[in-house]
């Protein structure tokens, strides 16, 4: 089996990627693990003054959560996903130094939100971003709380209730990419601005970033918990089974 995660490095910055391009680099526990393995090592290293977290391939940043994985849950399985899911966001938020996404394709679900706990993202007009977990039968709960602090209110209920994408010119336009660049510029510019950020006292970088976990933190438990509850009450209807189960079957057919 290939290493769930790449990484590179290029000076004092790490490239990591999510190596999953078969399955549009959709999250499964084996990258979870990994990344709660790694990104500590890198934070205690010197050495290592910010990471680039990218998708393997050209299709995808990464398109969510295995929907293979999720189309087999009953409501305990889906209530242990968050709490797992819930560590791994903690390792993301944890990280001291630059977190920067290079969104290279689709952002999508468990991968939206991936790019939004990184500090700063880079992507390409033909990028997609948002949160369809609506569409596949599953109430949006962590992702509408992290897009509520970029977008405000208003904004989150209209994509979270569609559940569209939005291609790289909106999510520029509404902040969510901070640049826009060429397709292949995306993990250049994405590294420079790394080693840029890198470059700020480490300390300073450090206690900023705890400030903005502390502000947030009570909501971020409030959502896991909701979470929780409430994907466990989706998946006890069996919605969202027999929507993925349709889904995975007409892709086979594809």
């Amino acid at each position: 089996m290939p290493d769930p995660i790449l990484t590179h490095t290029h000076g004092d910055i790490v490239l990591v990627t999510l190596n999953r391009a078969e399955a549009r680099n959709a999250v499964n526990f084996e990258v979870m693990d990994a990344l709660d393995a790694l990104l500590p090592r890198l934070n205690a290293d010197p050495s290592v003054r910010g990471v680039v977290l990218t998708g393997a391939g050209t299709q995808a940043f990464s398109a969510g959560m295995d929907v293979k994985i999720a189309a087999k849950f009953d409501a305990e399985a889906a209530s242990r996903w968050m709490k797992r899911t819930k560590i791994f966001f903690s390792t993301l938020r944890n990280f001291d130094k630059p977190l920067v996404a290079a969104v290279n394709g689709v952002a999508a679900g468990l991968g939206y939100q991936i790019a939004l706990l990184c500090d700063v993202r880079i992507g390409h007009e033909g990028a997609r971003m948002g949160q369809p977990e609506i569409n596949v039968g599953l109430a949006s709960v962590i992702g509408a709380h992290l897009m509520c602090l970029s977008l405000g209110h208003s904004r989150t209920v209209e994509l979270t209730l569609s559940g569209r994408l939005m291609d790289g010119a909106e999510c520029q336009a509404v902040g969510l990419l901070h640049r826009l660049v060429e397709a292949d510029q995306v993990i250049p510019q994405a590294l420079d601005l790394a080693h840029a950020l890198g470059q700020k006292p480490a300390n300073a970088m450090r206690l900023t970033k705890q400030r903005f976990r502390e502000v947030t933190q009570a909501a971020f438990d409030a959502t896991f918990e909701a979470g929780a509850r409430l994907q466990a009450e989706a998946y006890a209807s069996g919605e969202p089974q027999s929507v993925m189960a349709a889904f995975i079957a007409a892709r086979g057919k594809r």
